[in-house]
């Protein structure tokens, strides 16, 4: 996993249109790009839409948010819809961001050893550096806890 202040991993990946999306493409603005499982399950789905709920604060900040899984295009499509999702879906299921920031850990589940996506969020600053991690971040709480930490540094 990358540590603070270390240049963020670059990545160019399709949202849910299929347009190519690049770390590169938000160079200046500080951005917040937080990792989940899957979509249209239930924390993650309370994660994005706490997103979603807060997004016009998040635009205020100047702040883009986004979203990265290892589903497809296709799937951030259904999900971005079916929850009216105003921020960026990115697919990665080559799971090329998704290890490149060290997400992809193993993880426990209903007593099954298994490997996925730990839910960690980065904000990454104006010279594309990593500024905070917050990593196993609750779905519920992770919207508000951003926001807090980006107004204290306004």
């Amino acid at each position: 996993m990358p540590e603070i202040n270390e240049k963020a991993p670059a990545f160019t990946l399709p949202d849910k249109d299929g347009k190519m999306v690049s770390l590169s493409d938000f160079a200046g603005k500080k951005v917040v790009v937080y990792f989940y499982p899957k979509d249209n399950t239930s924390g993650c789905t309370r994660q994005a839409c706490a997103f979603a709920s807060a997004y016009n604060e998040f635009s205020a900040l100047g702040v883009p948010v986004i979203g990265i899984s290892k589903d497809s295009s296709a799937s951030h499509a259904k999900f971005a819809g079916k929850y009216s999702l105003p921020f960026i879906l990115l697919s990665d299921p080559e799971l090329q961001a998704i290890t490149a920031y060290g997400v992809w850990q193993e993880k426990k589940m209903c007593g099954k050893v298994g490997m996925g996506v730990v839910r960690t969020t980065f904000i990454i600053d104006e010279n594309g550096n990593i500024e905070k991690i917050m990593n196993k971040v609750k779905p519920d709480a992770n919207a508000a806890e951003v926001l807090e930490y980006l107004r204290a540094g306004k």
